[in-house]
């Protein structure tokens, strides 16, 4: 079982994340207007996954505002999300406060089966439940 820490405390992880060549596990995120986001639905487009405990934290917040900024180089071939256990509303919200346009929140409530699907399902301490920090690219 893999591992994360938060403040030096180990949290575990449950899952498997997807290697450099595996065909990446489908998903059913919901987005802000709570319509349901999928891998299919992104097709056709470079994928970057994203994952952070919850918005409402300083360093997920300081991640997506510098995800948000490159983002704009990166051209219309390519989607950024930000996938977090927030609600779409609160996600929503913070994007729209920040002026945050670059990058697609989406919001893991409904999928519970993404996270194991990409090794980022935070299972014991005090974030257990929500997605670990990671980077995906598809």
């Amino acid at each position: 079982m893999a591992q994360v820490t938060l403040r030096g405390n180990p949290c575990n992880l449950a899952g498997t994340m997807p290697k450099v060549g595996d065909t990446a596990p489908d998903f059913q995120l919901t987005g802000a207007d709570m319509a349901p986001i999928t891998k299919a639905s992104l097709a056709g487009k470079k994928k970057v996954i994203v994952t952070v405990p919850s918005l409402d934290t300083p360093v997920c917040q300081v991640e997506t505002r510098k995800f948000n900024e490159q983002a704009a180089a990166l051209g219309d071939n390519v989607v950024v999300v930000i996938a977090s256990a927030d609600l779409p509303f609160a996600a929503k919200r913070f994007c729209t406060t920040e002026g945050i346009a670059n990058v697609k929140p989406l919001s893991t409530f409904r999928d519970k089966g993404f996270k194991q699907a990409y090794g980022v399902d935070i299972t014991s301490g005090p974030l257990a439940g929500v997605t670990a920090r990671a980077v995906v690219v598809l």
